[in-house]
């Protein structure tokens, strides 16, 4: 498979010749397009002017801007690709093309253009009926033609629908029209923007006070994360990915709490994963952050598509920051991604999930031995570092720049005040033991390893038994197969398998990728894969 991706890749870049680049990145590839003009980058951009017209007041400009932009629509997004592809980036671009919409409806509505749009607004309605600022804007249409009725009957339907098909109440924005047509009052344009009245959600977990490390990955976040000039238009996306215990969750906090005065909208947080490492129902998940952005969602189980247009409704045209924490596959995360530019997504995964529109990959590394002193340094007294050097050197080295096991051997330390480097050195220095010595007060490696073994199936673990049995550095999936007595190419699929599960880690080198396995995975690997008669 791997060697197939390889040869489709020369062929691409033979086809578009030198003016467009095509570079590795986990967990997939790259392509700058240079000068090129790509048609939805084009409506996103047009899409931005008209906003930023819209609210300095310039209608005319705006709604130039806006009908350019949606002008460039030709039928539905992606109709001739791949229903994998479709699924994943589909809902984004539909969700841009109906917020455009609005604004651009918003606008005919300030320009008085309110008979023109009902027609359009009738049939955007029936076509997304739980999209509540289109009904608000037919209601509004509606009344300042004179159909105080219909613009009633329009509210009544729509409450139904809601209650029907998620179980909730009309929000703010739909209420207040309906307050405004049934008191005779006129419905201001302000009405067809999100309300919230509520205080801002602050779901992010605690950070920890002595986090060190990171250095340029929380640089990379800190300077991409908040919104900027030529980047506000442009879905904001990151995913953090790393072998279990690698501080992927500790530096999303940390990036996050950095970058609080950008997203004065609230921050949400989530962990997708139970304990055991199963993933949560996406429709569980949507309840929960609707209910924490103030939307009613009652007891009754919604149907999934409508709870996503709801979520993709809410979250338009706010600044959160959302935190997905522990993701594990692409499936689960598409219905929790937000439609608009506006919030920005932090996810956090052992897995490289697949093509998800926009995502921005980091991946964590081991740390450094500097590194991983200065993460003991920072919870353990210096005056017991300085006085036993050799031995804090000796512990680093032995927890393999793995933060979670840095962070244990730190606690136990720190709890101990009086307690000997030298012994813990001497205690982990010994492979049979080492793992049962990096668990202290809740934390624990082997039970991390443990819930990312737990998702391979039965050939990835006989695998990795067996490369744990390999010579400690880095190897080929051709010398590896030869070591081991296997076929290179069922070799080559697994450990590319056990990459996407984020249990070896691997490199490019000219024309050849070389793998490496982190010593903690194998000692972890040898001690809990029994072989078995089908490995032979």
């Amino acid at each position: 498979m791997s060697a197939q991706i390889y040869t489709y890749i020369s062929r691409l870049r033979m086809q578009l010749g030198e003016s467009v680049r095509i570079v590795r990145q986990l967990p997939g590839y790259a392509m700058d397009t240079g000068n090129a003009r790509v048609d939805f980058l084009e409506f996103e951009r047009l899409t931005r002017l008209g906003a930023e017209a819209q609210e300095a007041g310039e209608l005319e400009r705006a709604d130039t801007h806006l009908r350019d932009a949606l002008e460039l629509w030709r039928g539905s997004a992606l109709s001739n690709v791949a229903e994998f592809l479709a699924d994943t980036e589909l809902p984004r671009l539909e969700e841009a093309r109906a917020a455009a919409t609005e604004n651009r409806i918003d606008v005919d509505l300030a320009l008085g253009r309110h008979r023109q749009v009902v027609p359009e607004l009738t049939a955007l309605v029936a076509e997304f009926p739980v999209r509540e600022r289109m009904r608000a804007q037919l209601m509004k249409a509606l009344y300042r033609c004179g159909r105080q009725a219909d613009a009633l009957s329009a509210y009544h339907e729509g409450r139904r629908v809601l209650a029907e098909e998620l179980g909730v109440d009309p929000g703010a924005e739909l209420a207040a029209a309906y307050q405004a047509v049934l008191s005779c009052e006129p419905i201001p344009d302000t009405l067809t923007r999100p309300v919230s009245a509520l205080v801002p959600p602050a779901m992010l977990p605690p950070d920890i006070p002595d986090f060190v490390g990171r250095e340029t990955q929380l640089a990379e976040l800190r300077r991409l994360l908040p919104p900027s000039e030529g980047r506000s238009w442009h879905a904001r996306r990151f995913l953090l990915t790393g072998m279990a215990g690698s501080g992927k969750t500790a530096l999303a906090v940390r990036a996050a709490n950095e970058c609080l005065e950008a997203f004065p909208d609230g921050q949400l947080y989530v962990n997708l994963s139970y304990p055991d490492g199963s993933p949560q129902d996406p429709r569980d998940v949507l309840v929960g952050l609707l209910r924490a952005l103030g939307e009613p969602v009652g007891a009754a189980e919604p149907d999934l598509d409508e709870l996503i247009r709801l979520y993709r409704t809410r979250t338009a045209r706010r600044r959160l920051l959302i935190m997905l924490d522990n993701a594990v596959s692409e499936l689960q995360l598409a219905p929790l991604l937000p439609g608009a530019p506006e919030p920005a997504v932090l996810i956090t995964s052992r897995t490289a999930l697949g093509p998800v529109g926009g995502l921005h990959t980091i991946v964590l590394d081991p740390l450094g031995g500097e590194e991983g002193l200065r993460m003991l340094c920072a919870s353990v007294d210096p005056a017991r570092i300085t006085a036993e050097r050799e031995a804090a050197r000796e512990i680093v080295r032995h927890c393999a720049g793995l933060p979670l096991a840095l962070r244990i051997v730190s606690t136990r330390l720190a709890g101990r005040p009086g307690a000997s480097l030298g012994r813990l050195a001497g205690r982990l220095a010994d492979p049979r033991i080492r793992l049962r010595e990096l668990q202290a007060r809740g934390l624990s490696v082997p039970r991390s390893l443990e819930v990312s073994l737990g998702r391979l199936d039965r050939e990835e673990r006989e695998l990795l038994m067996l490369l744990s049995r390999l010579r400690p550095g880095v190897f080929s999936a051709r010398s590896a197969a030869r070591d081991l007595g296997l076929v290179p190419d069922v070799v080559e699929r697994g450990l590319e398998a056990l990459v996407d599960d984020g249990l070896l880690s691997v490199s490019d080198e000219p024309g050849v990728p070389v793998y490496r396995l982190h010593e903690l995975v194998r000692l972890f690997a040898g001690t809990c894969c029994p072989a078995e008669e089908s490995v032979a």
